[in-house]
């Protein structure tokens, strides 16, 4: 550390300080990424000469940080944090507005705004747009693991610094959140020191580390064996990749880049912009990262310029058979990832361009950041670069990558869409995937049930399926030969039985002919469908973020505790005297019930505070971590009856069975002592019910109504999203159109508010 000053600003932080102690309470609570507003993210230094100092501690490559006095975000106050720039070529010691990088816990090790200690500022510079990088990283979500990403208005010393955009730090943190990666597993930065000696292209380049070191970073503090053991398996043993690789992560990345056009990546001429991350299943994870130059900003296709492609019809197969690229090498090689890969391609292209959803959703972020990019004195283009690079070309000046022409967002991705949608390989002979069921329709825990789907023009058809999400997928073939419980031979219903435990089943299905694939859901594996697994007794619901929601008056006073509903669905009462609950499957008789019995149809409650003992009532001496974990009900043989894994619930929310005591679990406006079906989020006890769950949503969601007649679904602002004839008792909405936040649905007069999430 260098350059630590206790001194504060006087003068303009005084104010500001002081501002913040009025203002900070009604502000803070806005979410450091949210994509419908902007993050405001005020530094104060001592030193009058910050920039050049940061300029230095750059040029210097030690990695030196200038103490900031503090830094307040949305209005919430950090005091001594590590300010530096970063950036490669977005990096200019002669430019007013550089790349940021900002740590919280520089000084203080535990110091975070909302569990994020690190912020990455993006200053820009390659997009006359502003919108590559916001849109990209929201558009990648959809599909894969990726940086959470908004815009921010930057202050510095009280003066507006620039509109910048904000990405999420892929990091410890964002490997143990979304990766289920423990925090010292293998990370690796996938950018060469030189571009243009092969990237970081995954050739095997022997057993000797140091071979690497000027491709590849190690973020983490070992693991090079790792990524030599992943290249070797790429290049001599491709039919082993996936014990050693998250191939299907892998295939959607090459898939997004392609249909983006976002050459500055893996499959552009340098080979980077990507992390690799060894998850607990001794598989290596690809992160895409660094998106400002995607749709087409960076435009060079091979090593050389002028570009010697059509930006628009670059081929859906680039880089086939070329062992320049070994990894796509791979999946074109393999008939079934190839498959898979461009049914990944289909999906994107149909759910966000041939419909327009990018269109719509670039303008909704141009409308909301158009004051503060029209203010920004140190943006690199003119207003007008910034309004009409959404959807033309506009000329900057200079050469090569990052400047002359930038293609214009909307002139460049209709004709994209346009073509790729009339590429035989992304459109002939297509498997179909209906009436995906399961027999018994309630199933026991320890049971068979069998899975059975309707597919029509399929040679094959697999079924993969885990407990957890931090497991992999097993899979399966499933089969239509009359002999698993499918029906008849030849009709087309395909089934497969599994053995299931006392945990809900994720699972998706794949199926393919000679030509094409289909997944169903069609974003698998990143999003699957839900076998709820229960027993008489279960748990129903679950509230791990508890602040001021339900209170626990046990000891006279509220507490807002955690807490855990059981829910007797049988006919007969049980006495759960010396049944047991737990937060760790190797430790099941971690608490145990007295004497206490719950009857047919009725709820019971067991306050998850830690307490037990000390309070009356039903008190576990444990409680639960809200970023992930499970909760295990077992009998007294230690027979787990059920099991529920979760994370991140929102707070106040209850995730819950739905329908109630059979369904999967999701997030609800809680229904304490109740049946789920009861959340006022989620059912509208009017003369006239229609019942639309879950709520939050994330991607679809279930109307089911006795009426008739045209749902609306509209923005806060009144917009008109998406609309559809509702002419049955249940309907399933796709959300794949709408962005995260709040919306109204509007069915014969009566409106309902959905979360999409």
């Amino acid at each position: 550390m260098t350059n630590f000053n206790f001194d504060f600003l006087k003068g303009t932080f005084i104010c500001s300080f002081f501002f913040y102690l009025t203002t900070s309470f009604s502000v803070q609570s806005q979410e450091l990424y949210d994509m419908e507003s902007i993050t405001e993210i005020k530094i104060y230094f001592s030193q009058n000469n910050w920039d050049q100092l940061l300029d230095q501690y750059y040029l210097n490559e030690m990695d030196e940080r200038l103490i900031a006095d503090s830094v307040l975000i949305n209005g919430s106050m950090k005091d001594s944090v590590g300010v530096k720039y970063k950036g490669n070529s977005t990096f200019n010691e002669n430019n007013a507005k550089n790349p940021i990088n900002i740590a919280l816990d520089y000084v203080h090790n535990n110091q975070d705004y909302q569990g994020f200690r690190t912020l990455k500022l993006s200053s820009g510079q390659k997009d006359p747009s502003f919108l590559r990088e916001v849109l990209s990283y929201e558009l990648a979500r959809k599909y894969m693991q990726a940086p959470l990403s908004n815009f921010a208005r930057v202050y510095i010393n009280g003066n507006y610094h620039g509109l910048y955009s904000s990405s999420e730090s892929i990091n410890k943190d964002f490997q143990r959140n979304y990766l289920y990666a423990d925090n010292n597993n293998t990370r690796i930065k996938c950018n060469p020191v030189s571009v243009f000696n092969g990237g970081s292209s995954l050739v095997y380049l022997g057993n000797d580390s140091a071979s690497y070191y000027d491709y590849y970073e190690l973020k983490s503090d070992y693991g090079w064996q790792d990524l030599i053991d992943l290249t070797n398996e790429i290049n001599n043993s491709p039919e082993n990749i996936e014990n050693h690789l998250d191939i299907d992560r892998a295939i959607w990345m090459m898939a997004f880049n392609n249909v983006l056009v976002n050459l500055d990546s893996y499959i552009g001429p340098f080979k980077q912009n990507y992390y690799l991350i060894k998850d607990n299943n001794d598989r290596m994870n690809s992160v895409i990262w660094d998106l400002n130059e995607s749709f087409g900003g960076f435009a060079m296709v091979g090593g050389s310029e002028p570009p010697n492609t059509d930006l628009a019809t670059i081929d859906p197969l680039l880089r086939e058979g070329d062992a320049d690229w070994p990894l796509l090498n791979l999946i074109f090689s393999n008939p079934t990832y190839k498959r898979m890969y461009l049914a990944h391609m289909r999906t994107i292209v149909t759910e966000n361009f041939s419909n327009n959803w990018y269109k719509d959703r670039a303008l909704e972020l141009q409308n909301l950041i158009n004051d503060a990019a029209q203010s920004d004195q140190n943006s690199f283009y003119s207003y007008n670069n910034f309004i009409d690079n959404l959807n033309s070309d506009v000329n900057v000046g200079g050469g090569g990558p990052g400047g002359g022409n930038v293609v214009g967002i909307v002139s460049l991705m209709d004709e994209r869409a346009s073509y790729l949608l009339q590429q035989p390989v992304l459109t002939e002979s297509l498997p179909q995937i209906n009436d995906i069921s399961n027999s018994p329709e309630v199933v026991d825990y320890y049971s068979t049930p069998t899975i059975l789907a309707e597919v029509q023009n399929a040679n094959s058809v697999t079924l993969a399926y885990r407990f957890r999400p931090q497991d992999r997928f097993t899979k399966i073939e499933m089969y239509d030969d009359g002999m698993h419980n499918d029906g008849q031979a030849g009709d087309n219903v395909y089934g497969i039985d599994i053995n299931v435990d006392a945990r809900d089943v994720q699972f998706y299905i794949y199926a393919e002919n000679n030509t094409s694939g289909m997944f169903s859901p069609e974003k698998a594996e990143h999003e699957y469908h839900q076998l709820a697994v229960t027993g008489t007794v279960l748990i129903n619901e679950i509230m791990t973020s508890n602040s001021s929601s339900v209170a626990d008056m046990s000891s006279g006073v509220a507490e807002y505790d955690d807490w855990v509903e059981l829910y007797n669905r049988g006919l007969t009462a049980v006495d759960l005297e010396g049944y047991f609950l737990t937060d760790n499957e190797n430790i099941l008789n971690k608490w145990a019930f007295p004497s206490v019995s719950i009857q047919p149809d009725e709820y019971l409650v067991i306050w998850l505070d830690g307490d037990d003992g000390i309070q009356d009532g039903l008190h576990t001496n444990f409680r639960l971590d809200n970023g992930g974990e499970e909760i295990y009900l077992s009998t007294p043989n230690l027979n787990t009856i059920d099991a529920l894994y979760f994370q991140n619930i929102a707070e106040n929310m209850g995730y819950a069975r739905l329908p109630n005591g059979t369904g999967p679990f999701v997030q609800q406006a809680h229904t304490f002592e109740a049946n789920n079906g009861n959340s006022s989020n989620i059912f509208s006890e009017t003369i006239e019910q229609w019942r639309i769950y879950p709520n939050p949503a994330t991607n679809k969601i279930t109307l089911e109504t006795n009426q008739r007649g045209m749902l609306e679904v509209l923005s806060l602002l009144g917009q008109s999203c998406l609309h559809m004839n509702i002419n049955s008792n249940k309907t399933n909405i796709d959300l794949s159109q709408l962005s995260h936040g709040v919306y109204l649905f509007k069915l014969n007069n009566e409106i309902k508010k959905i979360i999409v999430q």
